[in-house]
C-alpha cells in the first residue's frame, strides 16, 4: 500500500468527493459531481458509500 492509497482512504472517510477527485487523477467527471451531491444531501453517508463503490468496486 503506497502513500497515495493511504491519503485516499483518509479522504474517503472524511471528505469523499476529494477522494474521488484524487482517484480520477484530478478530473471533475460525472462520478465527482454525483458524489458531491450525495455527500451534501446525505450528510456524508451516501457520499461515503458511493466513493467506496467508485474507488474499490467500479473498475
Amino acid at each position: 500500500m503506497d502513500a497515495m492509497e493511504i491519503v485516499k482512504i483518509i479522504c474517503l472517510i472524511f471528505l469523499s468527493p476529494l477522494a474521488i477527485f484524487l482517484h480520477k487523477n484530478n478530473q471533475l467527471d460525472m462520478d465527482f459531481w454525483i458524489n458531491l451531491i450525495l455527500y451534501i444531501v446525505g450528510v456524508g453517508i451516501l457520499g461515503l458509500i458511493h466513493a467506496i463503490y467508485v474507488i474499490y468496486i467500479k473498475k
